[in-house]
């Protein structure tokens, strides 16, 4: 028979010897870097009506004998338990009462590590089975029977000492480092940026997943090719689009889905319910497509909840799972048989899947539960039925490759595993952990969130716009600022609400990363890029947009108000303005690794920055406030700029601000005739035994600083303050990165 690589190529993968013959020798030289360096066009199959999709075309190499089972991934004995609150009740507070009652734990929970307010509840219970190379495995139940938790455990998607039992692939157990390499999952729910093309989210994809060796004109081939596979070629230049912009199917969605997780093509393939929520031409579609996934060489295992009569006809292997044991394992054409001897035959008429799931529910809500169905399916197992699975492993030729070798002969045949090797020594270290170096990533990543953003213009105006009116609204009310005691206190309020707005209008890139957490957590699981430079590109990101609203607010604010420094002091207003958005952005962001949703997210923001407000400096000076809360008010995110443009304005030793009879102003003899503030002047020139006159400067800038408090640091060490805050909540967001995106169950 023939191996098959992914894509036509030109490259001689054999070479005549002096007989004619071809030599094998020569056609296991090439590396992955020289197959994919000649990875083709591929050609396209008819789709006909639509029900098909084209082939995942592959190329004819050499002719060989009939070779061994590359890979088969099988799993045993797998059980996996959680702890889940008691739900309080009469009956919890007296036994004897729930056992008249006739409650009791089910099949599913068991009595060991109960407690007065928590229940161990068994999701997976002693699974065992085998997934071969070229097919397609459905496990199926009802809701509750554990469909997603043992797709997750099979992915590693279950923290390490939580499942017990094994997961080995040819006889090996898979290190979590290989198999997030060779292994791709597809969630349920379709994780895509709105405002990409489908073409330009593969080539992301491609870009994050595909070889580095791998030129840039190839990787556009892959993706094309990818799209034909997928049927998606009438919607390659559509948006993908979400509720307030209209994009592309829910089919071609779920496509889509498939299609970024398959673009380095893996060996193996989990999804969870891929067809939910599709209608049943469109589910049709979807599995055709992981049909030719499978038969291009790859294990495939999905979730599905109910498959349709056409679905089941491309199904290779069943699993039928209640209340987390196995009641089915076998082919779709086993069922009807296994059903017959249990006792209950298939009507010729109905549907054979929704047969087996409705008595699957009937049991379940019988007395005795699916136990009788659960043990039957242990003892078929054993017999010797023809076309058992037992059978159908035996009778393939040559058994079991080494898991070096299937990885050897995969990649040989084209599979594009991410950067993988052949020659070295074991299988881990035939995969790098990571396909580009941390440089490209960030330059990917920006480039991704930049164009994604970038078709949402709106969304940056309205910060814009709330800047800019915020400026205009403060620029009107404080114009042009006289230096008078009134004029002082006038400034204090402009510069305390100036610096909080800035803050406050950070608050929008909180649904930033809570809207792409998902995405985030789906491709550093399995290992796209670094969280490192999710984390670089993130910020690089955000400095434009930030500096752009920096220098509306200065502009608008800082000559309108009357602020003094000329050209350098508004260079150093700009720069602080700059400062407190990056510290706002950055501690908005870290909120935002921390909190799980939007309002929560506010709610937090709003009260946080009212307390940095309250404890800056500006309501209570630092020397009034109590001991056991100026922990606060040096944490304060409001103090650093607050303090710095005091002192950016203030600053000048020969300005004066409270001259002659204006020191009564503010007081209650600031209502008396200017002749009367006179004599009340000269009288107190006699009493202090100094002449103050009308033009006597009483107050000037570093009297207004020391009254305020201000005397601990200077501007630019304010400054050099709040940027270190912005940089330290960004490595704080960094660790929410790494603790938050495990994406595994306990």
């Amino acid at each position: 028979m023939s191996c098959r690589v992914v894509a036509e190529s030109t490259f001689p993968l054999s070479r005549m010897d002096s007989t004619g013959h071809p030599s094998h020798r020569a056609a296991e030289s090439p590396t992955l870097g020289q197959l994919l360096k000649h990875v083709g066009d591929a050609r396209k199959e008819a789709t006909g009506d639509g029900s098909e999709t084209p082939l995942h075309h592959t190329l004819d190499l050499v002719d060989a004998s009939p070779r061994k089972v590359p890979f088969v991934l099988s799993f045993s004995n797998l059980t996996y338990s959680v702890k889940v609150r008691r739900k309080m009740s009469f009956s919890a507070f007296f036994p004897w009462q729930r056992k008249r009652l006739g409650a009791g734990p089910t099949a599913s929970e068991t009595i060991i590590g109960e407690s007065f307010f928590s229940r161990t509840k068994t999701l997976l219970n002693d699974i065992s089975g085998e997934a071969h190379e070229g097919e397609i495995v459905a496990v199926m139940g009802a809701s509750g029977s554990g469909k997603s938790t043992l797709i997750d455990a099979l992915a590693n998607r279950i923290a390490k000492g939580s499942l017990k039992g094994s997961v080995t692939l040819n006889g090996e157990n898979l290190e979590s480092r290989l198999l997030k390499v060779i292994s791709a999952y597809v969630m349920q729910d379709d994780l895509l940026f709105p405002m990409l093309t489908v073409e330009e989210t593969l080539m992301f994809a491609a870009e994050f997943r595909l070889p580095r060796t791998l030129s840039q004109s190839k990787k556009k081939q892959r993706v094309q090719v990818l799209i034909d596979q997928l049927g998606l070629r009438n919607a390659a230049k559509t948006v993908i689009g979400d509720e307030g912009h209209r994009g592309i199917s829910g089919g071609e969605r779920r496509r889509v889905s498939i299609g970024i997780d398959i673009i380095h093509d893996p060996i193996m393939l989990f999804l969870d319910e891929p067809t939910s929520g599709l209608d049943s031409t469109s589910a049709f579609m979807v599995v055709k497509v992981l049909q030719r996934i499978a038969q291009s060489g790859s294990i495939v295992i999905m979730s599905v909840h109910q498959p349709s009569s056409r679905i089941m006809s491309l199904l290779d292997r069943m699993i039928f799972l209640s209340r987390g044991q196995t009641v089915f394992s076998g082919s779709p054409v086993q069922l009807q048989r296994f059903f017959a001897e249990f006792g209950h035959p298939i009507p010729e008429t109905d549907n054979r899947t929704e047969f087996a799931l409705d008595l699957i529910r009937e049991l379940e809500g019988s007395p005795g539960g699916t136990k009788s169905l659960v043990e039957f399916n242990k003892s078929w197992q054993t017999m010797k039925h023809p076309g058992n699975e037992n059978d159908a492993v035996a009778s393939l030729p040559g058994g079991e490759l080494s898991l070096k070798e299937a990885i050897s002969a995969s990649i040989s045949r084209g599979k594009l595993v991410s950067g993988a090797t052949n020659g070295t020594s074991s299988p881990s270290s035939m995969v790098p952990t990571f396909t580009n170096a941390f440089w490209v990533e960030i330059a990917t990543l920006s480039k991704r969130s930049i164009t994604n953003s970038r078709r949402m213009p709106e969304l940056f105006g309205i910060r814009l716009a709330a800047v800019l009116v915020t400026g205009f609204i403060l620029a009107t009310i404080f114009w042009q600022l006289d230096n008078s005691p009134k004029g002082i206190q006038e400034r204090l309020g402009f510069f305390a609400f100036a610096m909080s707005t800035t803050f406050y209008t950070t608050a929008d890139a909180l649904p930033v990363f809570l809207q792409e957490r998902y995405i985030f957590m789906r491709e550093t699981a399995y290992n796209a890029y670094r969280r490192f430079s999710y984390l670089i590109s993130h910020a690089l990101v955000s400095i434009p947009y930030l500096m752009i609203l920096a220098m509306a607010f200065s502009a608008i604010t800082f000559w309108a108000v009357g602020l003094d420094g000329g050209a350098s002091g508004f260079l150093f207003y700009f720069l602080i303005i700059f400062a407190s958005f990056w510290a706002g952005n950055s501690f908005v962001t870290f909120l935002s690794g921390v909190v799980p949703h939007v309002m929560l997210g506010y709610t937090i923001v709003v009260a946080i920055l009212a307390y940095f407000l309250l404890f800056s400096g500006f309501f209570i000076n630092r020397d009034r406030i109590p001991s056991y809360w100026i922990w606060f008010h040096y944490m304060s995110l409001v103090k650093y700029p607050y303090e710095a443009v005091l002192q950016n304005e203030f600053d000048d030793p020969v300005k004066c601000f409270t001259k002659g009879v204006q020191i009564f102003d503010n007081t209650p003899l600031g209502a008396v005739p200017e002749a009367m503030k006179l004599k009340l002047l000269e009288s107190l020139s006699n009493t202090l035994g100094m002449k103050i006159t009308s033009s006597t400067c009483l107050t000037t800038g570093a009297d207004i600083l020391q009254q305020n408090g201000i005397t601990d640091l200077s501007k630019w060490n304010c400054l050099w303050v709040t940027v270190a805050w912005g940089f330290l909540f960004r490595i704080l967001f960094y660790f929410t990165l790494l603790l938050g995106s495990k994406n595994k169950r306990r």
